[in-house]
């Protein structure tokens, strides 16, 4: 099994496409990249933190591979708008791909030329080094699917 973190905007609704994702064994949303190993969903909509909403998935590797999850990533957001997903403004909802190894650094970087090749607008996703990942409150967790 493999890990893929992602920042896509608001994580509820990226933790619901994805795990309806055949090769998705778990998602998980939370906050990562930030300044500190733990934080809380108030402390990260001050914009204070750094961290990002992020969702991670744990993937079997043998029925999906990380570029497909990747390209997946880049269709179901904007990843052209700074700060931003739809309605929702801050750097908590920024795009950024955490990879965990280089193995995955290598992958985001070639996607990520790929995509910026394609879009007509800029690519303002980052990649990064996975740094401080905490899972999000429990009510946060699976969201969508309690609503």
């Amino acid at each position: 099994m493999e890990i893929a973190v992602l920042a896509l905007g608001c994580f509820w609704g990226p933790e619901i496409k994805f795990s309806k994702i055949n090769g998705i064994i778990k998602t998980e949303v939370g906050y990562c990249g930030g300044n500190s190993a733990s934080t809380t969903y108030k402390e990260v909509c001050t914009g204070n933190t750094n961290h990002a909403e992020v969702v991670k998935l744990d993937f079997d590797e043998k029925i999906i591979s990380y570029e497909k999850i990747l390209r997946t990533f880049f269709q179901i957001h904007d990843p052209t708008t700074l700060n931003s997903q739809g309605p929702d403004f801050g750097t908590q909802y920024r795009s950024e791909i955490f990879y965990l190894n280089n193995n995955q650094k290598k992958i985001a970087e070639k996607v990520l030329r790929d995509i910026n090749e394609r879009l007509s607008g800029k690519v303002v996703t980052k990649i990064s080094l996975l740094k401080n990942y905490c899972p999000a409150e429990e009510y946060h967790q699976k969201y969508l699917e309690k609503r």
